[in-house]
């Protein structure tokens, strides 16, 4: 069975145990990833959605995140002494297709537990996380008083001639 998602403005085919490069997903490695815009279900029986297959997802895990290749932009006007050179490397995320789940299906139990455990894990830590910041908000650390500058002396009043 495979899919078709649309994610980061792109859409891919995948299929069960495929990795594939997306644009830079707000999620660390090792983190699962739903993907719910799934536009076609193929198979022994294809399904299109207009435009989304409703009740379909797709879910991975992210492997990694990087930088692809640098690539150069450079921009000229002949006879014109007109030069400009950059240089752009694209983030992107590393994502393997664990299961495509077709409307009204129920994923494995073991990517279920997976998820369950990784939720669970996280809340305790988020509360541990949340009481070190407190703590340090409130010893803030006294203002630093302002720098004195000198001040110039006075200019002297020029004495004057007697002739």
């Amino acid at each position: 069975m495979f899919a078709v998602i649309k994610t980061g403005g792109k859409q891919y085919k995948v299929a069960a145990g495929d990795e594939i490069l997306v644009e830079k997903l707000g999620a660390e490695a090792g983190d699962d990833v739903v993907f719910g815009e799934v536009l076609m279900l193929g198979g022994d029986k294809p399904v299109m959605g207009s435009p989304l297959v409703e009740g379909a997802s797709v879910t991975g895990e992210l492997i990694d995140n990087g930088r692809a290749r640098k690539i150069v932009v450079f921009k000229k006007r002949r006879r014109q002494n007109y030069r400009r050179k950059a240089g752009h490397r694209q983030h992107f995320s590393r994502v393997r297709i664990a299961e495509i789940l077709a409307p009204g299906s129920k994923p494995k139990a073991k990517a279920a537990a997976k998820t369950e455990a990784k939720s669970e894990d996280k809340a305790p830590a988020a509360k541990k996380a949340a009481a070190p910041k407190k703590a340090a908000a409130a010893k803030k650390p006294a203002a630093k008083k302002a720098t004195t500058a000198k001040k110039a002396a006075p200019k002297k009043a020029a004495a004057k001639k007697e002739d």
